[in-house]
């Protein structure tokens, strides 16, 4: 019960083309294992890991648009093997003569007079307008360590192709057009469950805006894709998800949170999908909501010293926490500004960031003094 987000298409002409020959182009929607920080990166056997989930083969169109007649045939077996009617519903609709021209859903524009929770909903109206795609083959190739700016010029093909969409499909699509918004703060949230013997994967894109918590995505289920924003806490928005779950007799086993998402459409960083890894089938629900508070104390402490960097001059980039602690010390000292800080003593920074903003400056040029450098080193 993997959720699952999706493309978009080419106005019309794309989707029929797709709709003739589909075929699926992402991984699954699965997060990496284990283990603190990081990017999207894994192991061969990680790799092998996303090509099933709950026991069945995850297809994936890699060959682009037009799907090349190897990836349609294997999309079509699949259909076959999987629906209760499979051979007698595939042959129907390949020998019709005529089919019903699929719908091509505008994309969302946003507007001065809309809010934030009217404009996520515009979003989230527009993925389910494309629907969740049951094919058991995903149209879009999503390669968690590609960068960001690659990764958008694929949400771009989804809003043209305007094909159905799985759930890694929907949280680059939700990051993509929700790029314009930077008061609302994107980060992915994958799920590991475990049900009737099999493990099945999942992602949402949470979203942070006004002190309060949300989601978009794509979901067989509708209440494991996308939550209004309004919980007032990450670990109260990652328990209505676990209760969610319940309801479908899935355990949750493993929650990932990954870094805010930059704004930037062309950054060459790719994104971090798993910052803070959580067993959470091992732990306590209080120590549970410990581990999330603490962490998203960080994340919003990280914003404010962003923004001080940015108004100050600086430049910040916030997926890499050691390169915005570059960024803040040559800021708060410019003759360091062809020095790195031993990545060692970074994390201290952010801990030593009052409310004021001011008292924050004056502090770091005392800091500085006996803060380590290095040349070369992060």
């Amino acid at each position: 019960m993997t959720g699952a987000a999706g493309g978009g298409g080419g106005r019309g002409s794309s989707r029929r083309a797709a709709a003739g020959k589909e075929g699926g182009r992402s991984r699954s929607a699965q997060p990496r294992a284990a283990g603190g920080g990081g990017s999207g990166g894994g192991s061969e056997e990680e790799e092998q890991e996303q090509q099933r989930d709950g026991g069945s083969l995850f297809l994936v169109n890699k060959s682009g648009f037009p799907m090349d007649g190897q990836t349609w045939e294997r999309m079509w077996r699949h259909v076959e093997r999987v629906h209760p009617d499979g051979g007698a519903v595939a042959a129907a609709i390949r020998s019709a003569a005529r089919l019903a021209r699929p719908s091509v859903p505008p994309v969302p524009n946003y507007k001065l007079s809309m809010s934030i929770p009217e404009w996520l909903q515009a979003i989230q109206t527009y993925m389910k307008m494309l629907q969740y795609n049951h094919t058991g083959t995903q149209f879009f190739e999503i390669r968690k360590t590609r960068p960001l700016s690659g990764l958008m010029e694929t949400a771009k093909e989804m809003t043209r192709e305007s094909l159905p969409i799985k759930c890694l499909e929907a949280v680059i699509l939700g990051i993509y057009l929700t790029n314009g918004q930077p008061s609302v703060e994107r980060f992915p949230i994958s799920f590991k469950t475990h049900f009737s013997g099999n493990y099945f994967h999942h992602v949402v894109l949470g979203i942070y805006c006004n002190g309060r918590y949300g989601s978009l995505g794509m979901s067989r289920r509708s209440d494991l894709m996308d939550k209004p924003l309004t919980f007032r806490t990450l670990s109260d928005l990652i328990f209505e998800f676990e209760d969610s779950y319940k309801k479908y007799l899935h355990s949750v086993k493993k929650v990932k949170i990954g870094l805010y998402v930059p704004h930037e459409p062309h950054s060459f960083q790719p994104i971090e999908w798993k910052q803070l890894v959580l067993n959470v089938s091992k732990m306590m629900r209080t120590e549970v909501r410990k581990e999330l508070e603490k962490f998203a104390r960080d994340m919003r402490m990280k914003v404010g010293l962003c923004m001080w960097v940015l108004g100050s001059g600086g430049s910040c980039a916030l997926s890499h926490p050691a390169e915005m602690g570059l960024a803040l010390c040559q800021q708060a000292d410019p003759s360091h500004a062809d020095i790195r800080c031993a990545g060692s003593e970074l994390a201290s920074v952010s801990v030593l960031l009052p409310q004021d903003l001011v008292c924050f400056q004056a502090l770091m040029a005392v800091y500085l003094k006996d803060l380590p450098f290095s040349r070369g080193n992060t």
